[in-house]
């Protein structure tokens, strides 16, 4: 019996069996879980950051080689047994390849598989480093710095390489702390004008009587203090990229200049008779509704066209927590390359990955990205992040219970186009939690491919 409670996902396709291990190891202190395919694993996987994850190999559909692989992917500190009716030394060997700690045979007493879990667990205790982080480096969930591996972020990867071989204006919407920056910088570094100046401005942060003449620069005299001339942040990004944080802050008249530059590339300094030609990307970025600003009069409707030429929406973390390990991954490596004096590999326990993921994160990537390097200043030395180094709120998190979408409105409803929406819903779901594989999605839904295709054309999901 584990010291403390452990999170156990059992794998098994043998509905008997299964349920007969599944008692005795909770009768033993484990939390189990059961998934009786290799779907329905990746899809509990995607969802919560189990400790153990015991699975048969011989499994329709997805195999349990390819389950271990996907956990250890997902969580490198994960401890995955696998259990086998074949015992071939070639299939114990591909699942220790692929990320597993040992395996069993079948039939097996379950005094066998605690042996192995114990084991397990004690090892994992006494190692400072995973051995399976550098295998999954090699992966690619980054652009840039942007992080990411689910549906959503792979999306948002295809959209960016498209878009930043391309001179194109892009308008960056997403909530705060999402990183609209990092993104911006990532578009910049992977265009043609990654060799010049990206150069940052943002416009909530300057007072209104100066913000024009730090955007456009200004020439000696043409205020009280303008002693010299000046260049502004959009000559400085000539041949570059010019990014505007928060543009929807802007005064009518600065979007009016604005709007000009982005039509004839071209711009006066304040004070200044002569005009200077500029060669620039803009790339904006806001967290308000700009449609909504143009219909209330508080956004010009041609400003607000020239600027969303491509648009480029961050999802909130709220709406991507399978990224959260890989982010919180992410960022210990920054904290602790950074660190003085410099320190090993830090991870994170699976408890506090858990706990990270059950929190709403209000501030987003930018919120999680505080919580981390505050428990690593906390870890003090430690190898590894616990609960306790998090901030309180985060500690107190509890994730919330499903709620029942089937709630009828007192004016009623259509049932028709209800009941499509729910569908539309988890077919997206199932999509998210598959990384967009339609025949694993099809799976999780109790559906054939062609059926789940047939849906996809239908509600025109891609």
């Amino acid at each position: 019996m584990p010291d403390t409670p452990r999170h156990l996902l059992f794998v098994e396709d043998e509905a008997p069996l299964r349920e007969a291990v599944v008692e005795q190891l909770t009768d033993r202190g484990y939390l189990v879980e059961q998934a009786e395919s290799g779907e329905t694993a990746l899809a509990k996987l995607a969802d919560f950051a189990f400790d153990i994850i015991v699975t048969d190999l011989r499994l329709p559909g997805i195999g349990g080689s390819a389950v271990v692989e996907a956990a250890v992917a997902r969580y490198p500190d994960i401890i995955a047994i696998v259990v086998t009716g074949y015992g071939t030394v070639k299939d114990a060997v591909d699942a220790i390849k692929r990320g597993a700690w040992d395996f069993v045979s079948k039939p097996f007493q379950i005094d066998e598989l605690l042996h192995a879990l114990e084991s397990a667990l004690e090892q994992r205790r006494l190692r400072s480093e995973n051995a399976y982080l550098r295998a999954q480096l090699e992966e690619r969930y980054r652009f840039e710095g942007v992080v990411g591996k689910g549906r959503a972020m792979s999306h948002l990867f295809q959209l960016l390489e498209t878009v930043a071989a391309t001179n194109s204006t892009i308008l960056i919407t997403g909530e705060t702390g999402t990183g609209k920056e990092v993104v911006a910088r990532a578009i910049h570094h992977n265009s043609p004008r990654r060799a010049h100046r990206f150069v940052a401005l943002n416009c909530s942060a300057i007072p209104e009587t100066l913000l024009e003449a730090e955007l456009f620069g200004h020439v000696r005299g043409a205020f009280t203090g303008a002693i010299g001339n000046r260049q502004g942040r959009l000559e400085q990004a000539h041949k570059g990229t010019l990014f505007l944080d928060e543009v929807g802050t802007m005064s009518a008249g600065l979007q009016m200049k604005l709007l000009r530059v982005l039509q004839e590339r071209e711009f006066d300094r304040v004070g200044d008779t002569h005009t200077t030609k500029v060669d620039v990307r803009v790339i904006a970025a806001t967290n308000s509704d700009l449609g909504r600003m143009v219909k209330e009069g508080l956004f010009r409707e041609d400003l607000f066209y020239r600027l969303n030429v491509i648009p480029v929406q961050l999802p909130a973390l709220r709406e991507r927590k399978e990224d959260i390990p890989l982010l919180v991954r992410h960022f210990l490596e920054k904290f602790a390359a950074s660190s003085v004096p410099s320190r090993g590999s830090v991870t994170a326990s699976q408890d506090a990955v858990r706990q990270l993921m059950a929190y709403a994160w209000p501030g987003n990537v930018r919120q999680l990205e505080n919580a981390v390097e505050r428990a690593f200043a906390l870890s003090a030395g430690r190898s590894q992040i616990e609960v306790a180094d998090l901030p309180a709120e985060v500690q107190q998190a509890i994730e919330p219970p499903a709620r029942s979408a089937a709630i009828l409105p007192e004016q009623g409803l259509s049932l028709e186009h209800f009941v499509a929406g729910i569908e539309r819903e988890l077919i997206e779901q199932a999509l998210d939690r598959t990384s967009g594989n339609k025949g694993r999605a099809a799976s999780l839904l109790g559906m054939k491919r062609t059926t789940l295709v047939e849906k996809l054309k239908r509600i025109n999901v891609k």
